[in-house]
């Protein structure tokens, strides 16, 4: 009977750790050094959105090459500003192979992010060091993420979805 009731205590001391630890964790979901990447579609055109996903897909493969072995985000930050003509003809290459005809911009420095929620966490809106891409009139529907600490450079080096749990919320999803 002991161990039964101190299993059912560690358990509600886990719960009650894990949702207190889990809701801090929402708080201080990126650094305030982090480096963002943004790309923003002329449109919300099939076409725009499937170019979109080409130009993040070189941005995450190129910058993941470039910052796989960097320390910190001021070392990153001069890694990204003294490859930008590199990141820039990637892009371009792309885009003549895609037969892209519109403009594109890329700038690196602060920029304007709206807010934006994911997976129950809400990103505020603000300016955020960044390496921006805009695509022609920039007005379709963006994808972001954080370049540095290397958040979502994760995709460009595994195909599979990754999803961090805690031990405890293993355990109470078991056998709760």
């Amino acid at each position: 009977m002991n161990k039964v009731f101190i299993g059912i205590v560690i358990i509600i001391i886990g719960y009650v750790l894990f949702n207190s630890v889990n809701s801090k964790a929402y708080e201080l979901v990126i650094p305030e050094n982090a480096i963002r990447m943004r790309v923003i579609p002329n449109s919300n055109s099939d076409y725009d959105q499937q170019i979109k996903a080409k130009v993040k897909e070189v941005l995450q493969t190129t910058t993941y090459d470039l910052l796989k072995d960097t320390k910190g985000s001021e070392e990153a930050e001069k890694i990204i500003k003294a490859n930008l003509s590199l990141i820039d003809n990637r892009i371009n290459d792309l885009l003549v192979k895609e037969n892209y005809n519109l403009d594109y911009k890329i700038n690196f420095g602060l920029n304007y992010f709206p807010d934006k929620e994911f997976k129950g966490v809400t990103y505020t809106e603000g300016y955020y060091n960044s390496l921006l891409v805009t695509l022609g009139a920039g007005e379709g529907d963006n994808w972001w993420c954080v370049l540095f600490p290397p958040m979502c450079l994760i995709e460009a080096e595994e195909s599979e979805e990754v999803e961090y749990k805690f031990f405890i919320q293993e355990l109470l999803e078991k056998y709760l």
